[in-house]
């Protein structure tokens, strides 16, 4: 395929009410198949709902097979689909983890778990360690979730890859709509355009029942830096975007728009 259609899901997530977010994520996936989608892209913790404090020690959970590994392998298998959504994860050690699921019709999931935990995270969330590559759809991609964004190396180091688009799952709290993407935009932008490939990005919205309120919002940027789509409108909603790799093409084989070839690795420890 040249042509990759994917679903940006902004969705309200209740924090600690794992079932009515599971509902409400089958729902949109059921939507989102109707508008032709092969990836399906929630936000950060979209499953558990989110929070910084000590309600994430409650809030957090297992990756379960009944109820949430079984129904989403079966969707990705029945429909040809790829689903990435998240949650707090709680290990059998105890730790949490803020990770995201990778569901395709290949296998039957992986795991991404946050690298970068934000500083007030920090006493309750344990770090990811593993830069993780998918494939699916025809796409080599990454996951980088909220605070990872913020680390241009990351980026690079995926890109590095032969990646193709990294998808940025946000549980962004605070601030309006467009706040959020005046700030978003700083840093996405760069990303894509340093490394030659496209950022996909969306963010929880509405009031969490945990005193967090989140400004719905999804963006989608060219390998050329430029936004190709954006959303600032702070109710529920499916965002479609088209990944055309015919784009990807034209960018990395022009030599004053792909900069990764050019770099002196001789200088470089990676």
């Amino acid at each position: 395929m040249t042509t990759i259609k994917v679903a940006l899901i902004v969705q309200n997530c209740i924090a600690g009410n794992f079932e009515q977010n599971l509902e409400s994520t089958l729902l949109f996936i059921t939507k989102a198949i109707q508008k032709g989608a092969k990836i399906i892209v929630f936000p950060e913790m979209n499953l558990t709902g989110y929070a910084a404090g000590p309600d994430i020690i409650n809030i957090s959970r297992p990756i379960n097979q009944d109820n949430m590994v079984n129904v989403f392998s079966r969707l990705a298998k029945n429909f040809e689909l790829t689903i990435l959504v998240g949650l707090a994860e709680k290990t059998p050690d105890k730790k949490i983890y803020a990770s995201h699921l990778v569901f395709t019709p290949e296998r039957s999931f992986e795991i991404y778990r946050k690298i970068h935990t934000a500083p007030f995270e920090k006493k309750y969330f344990t770090p990811g360690n593993k830069i993780k590559i998918f494939k699916s759809q025809g796409l080599k991609f990454g996951i980088q979730l909220c605070y990872d964004a913020h680390f241009p190396e990351l980026s690079l180091a995926m890109a590095l890859k032969k990646i193709d688009v990294i998808f940025i799952p946000h549980a962004s709290p605070r601030g309006s709509s467009q706040e959020k993407h005046d700030s978003w935009v700083r840093h996405l932008r760069a990303r894509a355009f340093d490394n030659g490939v496209y950022i996909a990005a969306c963010n929880q919205t509405g009031d969490n029942a945990k005193g967090l309120f989140f400004p719905g919002i999804s963006i989608f940027i060219g390998p050329d830096g430029n936004v190709l789509y954006k959303s600032i409108d702070e109710t529920e909603g499916i965002h479609i975007i088209n990944i055309e790799k015919t784009i990807l093409n034209e960018i990395r084989s022009h030599k004053m728009k792909y900069f990764l070839p050019y770099r002196r690795k001789d200088l470089f420890k990676f």
